[in-house]
């Protein structure tokens, strides 16, 4: 059976533009070194179907998982910031979020030009509320579930992009019992919301 989607999707699918790689290298299950500031937490948000939760901004067709920068309310911890960061971009509830590792970034593009550290986690994605714009950036953000791999092409992560996906659904397979293959509907969000656990 072939990955299945509705005609809006499709047409929204084919409007994507992917990042250019920025190369960062992946360290898997590697704590962040003392001293290395960690800038940024994305997550990849598991329904219990296995699938993940991806941002398609409609303007520039860029696809991103939730996450973002650390702020003075996350106090450091990149689990809040993750959480914060779902609930302002995709409206997303989330639990458990678990460490998989960090990207190192070398010349600090998210840290005034100096190294830093873009932590990954995996969590359980419970639900989303309504849709709505971040209050960030004003975005209003397409939620769509995916499979990992196919969150991986749609990123244009590559390899490691794909050791990024692996490491998520093997600590989501242990923590939460999703199916290591993910069903492979992509599906919209509701606009209004939904409750997946």
């Amino acid at each position: 059976m072939g990955i299945e989607y509705s005609p809006e999707i499709s047409e929204l699918l084919g409007r994507v533009r992917r990042r250019p790689n920025a190369g960062w290298p992946w360290r898997p299950a590697e704590a962040v070194p003392a001293g290395l500031p960690v800038k940024q937490s994305w997550g990849w948000l598991f329904a219990p179907d296995g699938r993940v939760l991806t941002l398609v901004n409609p303007r520039d067709g860029v696809v991103s998982l939730p996450g973002g920068s650390l702020e003075p309310e996350d106090a450091g911890d990149p689990g809040r910031a993750l959480a914060r960061e779902a609930a302002e971009e995709a409206q997303a509830l989330i639990a458990g979020p678990v460490y998989l590792g960090y990207l190192y970034d070398r010349v600090g593009s998210a840290n005034g030009g100096n190294e830093c550290a873009r932590v990954r986690m995996a969590a359980a994605l419970l639900g989303a509320g309504p849709s709505a714009p971040d209050p960030a950036s004003g975005r209003h953000y397409r939620r769509l579930l995916v499979a990992p791999g196919l969150a991986v092409e749609l990123l244009g992560w590559g390899l490691p992009g794909l050791r990024q996906a692996r490491a998520a659904v093997a600590a989501a397979a242990v923590r939460w019992g999703v199916p290591v293959r993910a069903d492979e509907t992509i599906e919209e969000l509701p606009a209004a919301g939904c409750r997946l656990r």
